[in-house]
């Protein structure tokens, strides 16, 4: 193997341009997640049934994973073969325009139908973006990143996550707080996403700093770059994107569960005010923050196939717990169970994108990272929350985690069945 060629980002420039992109995305991604529940069944949806609008919501919300996979197929195909750096800023400034345009869009009682359409619309616009954003920024940061330290340098991008929604949940506690629930209605939640402009601005400032990453600069050295990166990923590693996906299901479907479906149910169910639920939300984001460090550092020194295997059957467990776990009106019990929930979801999230990336080669790693990680998005969160809300009103809470503990097996049996093409790189 020749070695990697020495990188001109600094470590510091490679980290913040991964870090601070996916920071953005999600932070866009989570105010749509949060006002789904408690703002657009009540502004967009025409419906007198308080559930009924909930759940036509919770559709348009689904609608950004379906999104997310064209997202990876389109800008996973010109980060082979373009780079990822341009990629990278045309993947932000595709999620941006989307989210402000949400944030100036009139209700029904405006403009009727064309509402919830063009929520609908500038939805699929914000998953387009992050499909294409995710894979270039794990890509940033491993393909710059020192053999063995390749899980510590993935796992920023990762951090982008609880970051995004702590800044999400915050801005909206901060709103409520400052203003009345008519006043939060009519224009408060724009402010978010409207204000989202600012960090796109300093988003793409960042972006546009940094060099192309050494693996893809070797690439087309080489003369290696795949002439049409989605069909390579179908055809060619074929396995890789099967069990890739199949690996990363549960990751979304407990995070989509901790966070959207518990924000609806302990809002509605378990009578706890909405900034109540938001400061145990966020309490338990600091526990989902330190799992994505604590478990890159064993990824490293231990294989990222093993520690995600040790996640998903801790995730198994916890599954047979969610109904006892989270049928309390107890503020402490409640944030435990939250925070419990979000570790083992830092556990699980952390190596993934280091995992995704190194079982595909660099001519397609942008494509097959992203279709897989997306992908998953589709099998394990677009649904989530609606599935979630109908089995624990229909069947009862316990469902819900029988669901989750479903799940998990099915991502440990993947992970099993990928050692081998995990070994072959070194994972």
């Amino acid at each position: 193997m020749n070695p990697q060629p020495p990188s001109a980002n600094s470590v510091s420039r490679i980290l913040l341009a991964s870090l601070i992109g996916t920071t953005i995305e999600f932070f866009d991604f989570y105010i749509y997640a949060t006002a789904a529940v408690l703002v657009f069944p009540k502004l967009f949806f025409h419906s007198s049934d308080p559930t009924s609008a909930t759940l036509e919501s919770l559709a348009t919300f689904a609608l950004a994973f379906f999104a997310r996979p064209l997202g990876a197929a389109l800008f996973g195909h010109f980060g082979d073969r373009k780079g990822r750096k341009a990629t990278l800023v045309a993947a932000l400034m595709t999620m941006g325009p989307s989210t402000v345009a949400i944030g100036l869009l009139p209700g029904y009682d405006s403009i009727g139908i064309f509402a919830p359409l063009l929520l609908a619309l500038f939805r699929f616009g914000q998953g387009l973006g992050l499909g294409g954003e995710w894979g270039g920024a794990v890509l940033l940061a491993t393909e710059n990143a020192p053999a063995n330290k390749k899980a510590w340098y993935g796992m920023f991008p990762q951090l982008g996550a609880p970051i995004g929604f702590l800044l999400s949940s915050a801005t909206f506690f901060i709103l409520g707080k400052v203003m009345s629930d008519a006043d939060f209605i009519s224009y408060g939640w724009r402010i978010p996403f409207i204000a989202s402009a600012i960090l796109i601005l300093l988003g793409l400032y960042v972006r546009l700093k940094i060099t192309e990453t050494p693996e893809f600069t070797k690439v087309i050295d080489n003369n290696e770059r795949s002439k049409v990166p989605f069909a390579d990923v179908f055809t060619k590693h074929t396995k890789a994107i099967t069990l890739g996906t199949l690996a990363t299901i549960t990751t979304f479907l407990l995070f989509y569960l901790m966070t959207v479906f518990t924000l609806s149910w302990g809002t509605s169910k378990l009578n706890f005010t909405k900034d109540t639920f938001l400061i145990m939300q966020m309490i338990s984001m600091l526990a989902f923050g330190a799992g994505i460090p604590l478990s890159a550092v064993v990824a490293d020194k231990f294989g990222r196939n093993r520690m995600l295997i040790l996640a998903s059957a801790c995730i198994m467990v916890f599954g047979l717990t969610f109904a006892p776990f989270f049928s309390s009106h107890d503020v402490v019990v409640t944030t435990l169970f939250l925070s419990t929930g979000m570790f083992l979801m830092g556990l699980t999230y952390g190596p993934i994108g280091t995992a995704l990336a190194e079982i595909f080669p660099a001519s397609v790693r942008y494509t097959g990272a992203s279709l897989a990680f997306t992908l998953a998005g589709i099998l394990g969160a677009s649904l989530t929350p609606y599935l979630a809300t109908k089995l624990a009103n229909t069947y009862g809470l316990q469902y819900v985690g029988y669901y989750l503990t479903a799940a998990a097996t099915l991502t440990l049996l993947a992970l099993v069945a990928a050692r081998g093409i995990m070994a072959k790189q070194h994972l």
